[in-house]
């Protein structure tokens, strides 16, 4: 299966630690079509000494609704970005989902065009 739809996000700059060349923020987000509800997680982020290039990880923990289907999921993030060259891994962390959506497996792509946020996730969820 494969559906599209549009989520809202806000990201929130966390303390630095001391001693670590790294940013960290929290993530919150609203999903909206047929992945309907919200995650919250949080990123990792380093920037390199050469403009545009950088790299992220990042989990959030999705409590939504699927296919009619209630639970919640894992998604991991690796993304980097190579002179301004960007590429992006989000997957459903094998095993992590629940209550309904048990057995989920996925990846996702984000899209962000004059400020809004669209997903394509592809999915698979064992028969009920």
């Amino acid at each position: 299966m494969q559906i599209e739809g549009t989520f809202d996000v806000k990201l929130t700059p966390q303390p630095a630690v001391e001693g670590q060349p790294w940013g960290r923020q929290t993530i919150t987000k609203t999903f909206h079509g047929p992945l309907d509800g919200t995650s919250k997680g949080e990123m990792l982020a380093v920037m390199t000494a050469v403009k545009g290039s950088a790299g992220y990880v990042a989990l959030e923990q999705v409590n939504a609704t699927l296919e009619g289907r209630t639970g919640s999921f894992f998604l991991q993030h690796s993304g980097l970005m190579n002179k301004g060259t960007p590429t992006l891994n989000v997957s459903v962390v094998p095993d992590s989902a629940t209550g309904e959506l048990s057995g989920l497996q996925g990846t996702m792509t984000i899209d962000v065009t004059g400020g809004q946020h669209r997903y394509t996730f592809s999915y698979q969820l064992p028969p009920r």
